[in-house]
């Protein structure tokens, strides 16, 4: 994490975000919602305080995350909310390997080529 991997405050629940793999901002980042440059200067939040964004992680290992109207996936468009399930599925899983991928932060973004997101 950035300011020397000491973690930041969740700006919603207050708590620690202690862990890259459990940081909203760094998924963002991977997801190339948020440029390099922005990382040290953006709020963090756990990846479960954001709500709009933790309801489309659609894995075994990810606890099913509710967001309430008018954002919730539920009252969206059906072919949108599966795009938005496999793209953030795809980028919180690249998020989980990086600490045993050995990679630079620059190297975190998600490739084109989905298969090489987890390989060593």
């Amino acid at each position: 994490m950035a300011k020397c991997d000491e973690g930041y405050r969740c700006e919603v629940c207050g708590g620690d975000v202690e862990a890259i793999v459990d940081s909203d901002l760094y998924l963002r980042y991977v997801l190339g919602e948020v440029p390099l440059e922005m990382l040290h200067r953006l709020r963090e939040r756990h990846i479960r305080c954001n709500a709009a964004l933790a309801q489309y992680i659609t894995d075994p290992a990810f606890e099913p995350v509710v967001c309430p109207e008018p954002f919730g996936k539920a009252d969206l468009d059906p072919a949108f909310v599966q795009d938005e399930e496999r793209r953030v599925t795809r980028g919180w899983r690249r998020l989980q390997a990086i600490p045993r991928l050995g990679l630079t932060v620059l190297e975190y973004p998600l490739s084109v080529t989905p298969d090489l997101e987890t390989s060593p």
